[in-house]
This record gives structure tokens, sequence and C-alpha cells, in this order.
């Protein structure tokens, strides 16, 4: 059987046939799909009943894998899922849906803001691979954006006015907007904002695009309104309907997308008496994109 990869929009996002993901894949078929993620950012597969561990090979292929550690208030001893995956439903390690005032719940409602995964980090992700093991019989879409032509879409004058600006980024600064704002003395730590560009280049195909998500709360040397402000507006332009895929999930479909150059979010569904499991991994990006204060204050 022969891969093959067809648009799934206008811009961005294909779809992926002709691969059964429980078996290893060839150094072909590895450098297929990175050359179809530099020109769709966002790649389907239909059908793969996979297991934990046949994700977490196939993900290994495109780099090395990002533990979940300081990405969200859930303890190591309630965890239900292993560390390389970040957990993105709505079931307790007990496997049941989770109660409505549970707080590792409320937490996880900021992922229906527009985000990139791990922004928060000072090593940026790469890649997030999403496997829906059960999905929600209605609603629970996962929308993307494509950063690379919302950027191009900018005008001259805006394009060299974000240039060089440097955002702060963290958890806090996205679950302040859904009025999560109680922390542990831990959580704040982990949780300490991490500078990230507003504009990045693509290490292959040299596109610009932005980087925005929920995470960012401030620019570095503005003031703090005028820069929330500014991030909304960038935002409100970046997630207009012709830079946005719409997924409608179905059973075991994985997708796979590159947070370099998009933003997504999650859409409601009836979490409190709908099972949705889904299993994130995310490959580690390559490197600190901008120099961090608190990375400087230990070496120095």
């Amino acid at each position: 059987m022969t891969m093959d990869i067809n648009p799934l929009h206008p811009i961005f996002a294909g779809g992926v046939d002709g691969i059964d993901l429980r078996h290893p894949l060839t150094p072909t078929q590895v450098g297929a799909l990175e050359n179809a993620m530099d020109r769709f950012a966002v790649l389907v597969f239909r059908g793969q009943a996979i297991d934990d561990d046949q994700q977490l090979a196939f993900s290994r292929n495109f780099g090395a894998l990002e533990q979940a550690i300081g990405s969200s208030v859930t303890t190591v001893e309630n965890r239900r899922l292993g560390m390389e995956f970040a957990d993105v439903s709505n079931l307790g390690k007990d496997n049941r849906i989770m109660a409505p005032d549970n707080r590792q719940r409320m937490f996880n409602l900021g992922n229906r803001l527009w985000h990139s995964d791990s922004s928060f980090r000072p090593v940026p992700s790469k890649y997030s691979i999403l496997s829906g093991r059960i999905v929600a019989p209605s609603g629970g879409n996962t929308e993307f954006a494509d950063m690379r032509a919302a950027y191009a879409a900018l005008d001259d004058a805006t394009k060299a006015k974000i240039e060089d600006l440097v955002c702060e980024h963290s958890l806090m600064h996205s679950r302040a907007q859904i009025g999560f704002d109680t922390y542990t003395d831990e959580e704040r730590e982990s949780f300490r904002p991490v500078l990230q560009p507003l504009v990045r280049t693509h290490p292959v195909t040299g596109r610009k695009s932005l980087y925005l998500a929920s995470h960012a709360g401030t620019i570095v040397g503005w003031p703090v309104p005028e820069a929330k402000a500014f991030l909304r507006d960038l935002i409100e332009h970046a997630t207009q309907r012709e830079f946005v895929y719409a997924h409608e999930w179905q059973a075991n479909d994985l997708v796979m997308w590159d947070n370099r150059t998009t933003m997504h979010r999650v859409r409601s569904f009836d979490a409190h008496t709908v099972v949705r499991d889904m299993r994130r991994t995310t490959v580690a990006g390559d490197g600190v994109l901008v120099a961090q204060p608190e990375l400087q204050a230990a070496v120095g």
C-alpha cells in the first residue's frame, strides 16, 4: 500500500492514507511525513486503532518526547497516563468522568483558548500528536489556525512593528482568562513565565509565522494593557475563518500538527456525561529561541 497525502483545506492541513501506524515506519515514510508537515502543518490519519506503546513508537520517529512535567496541576500520583503523555481527556485516574468542580478539569478548560502547545516552556515544542481513543458524538472538534498564512496577510507596517518583539508566556496567563488563579507555591514556580519571539522563521521552509498563544500575557517593554490589547488583535486576525481548519473527530483518528506554525483550540462538548479520551504525545523542540533570564542567571 502506498502512502498518499491530500489537502483537507485550501491553504493547509492534509489527510494521510495508505499507512498503518500500528507498524514501524520506514525511513522513507518518516521523511515523507516530515516533508508533508513542512507543507501542510496539520496531518490527519483516520482509522488508527493504536495503543499507547504504538503511539509512542510513532512519535519518536520525529524526535525526543517531552515529559508531562510543569504543564498541568495534576499531581504525579493522580496521573492516569504515563509521563510521556499529556492527558487532555475528561477522565480522572479512575477512568471516570471528572466532577464538574474537579480542579484538574477546571485547569484543562484553558485548552478551549487558542494556543500553541508548550510555548510556556523555555524550549517550545515541535509537533503534537493526538490520538482520539474515544471521541464525543457531537462537539469536541479541534480547530487549527495557520500562522504562516496569518503572518503573510499582515500589512508591511505591522510586519515591521512585530519583527523583533518578544512575549512573555505562562500557563498562568492563559488560565487567568478563564478565571483560574489559585496555585500552590510549587505550581507558581513551575509556571514561571518564559520569553518567546512573536515572529518565527521555519528552519526548513524559511517561511515566517506569527507565534501566538493565549499563554502570551504581555510584550517585553510594553505597558501590559497595551500589549494585551495588541495580542488580542493579532489573535483575532490570525483566527479568521480562511485561516482555520476544523477537525471533526472520528474514533481512532490521529492528528499531528506543527506547534511552530499553528495555533489550535478544542471546542466545547457535553463533558459532564460524555467520555472523551484523548492522548497527546509531544515532540520536543530543538532549543531555546530567546535568551531566558533564569537560564542566564543559572550560568552567570
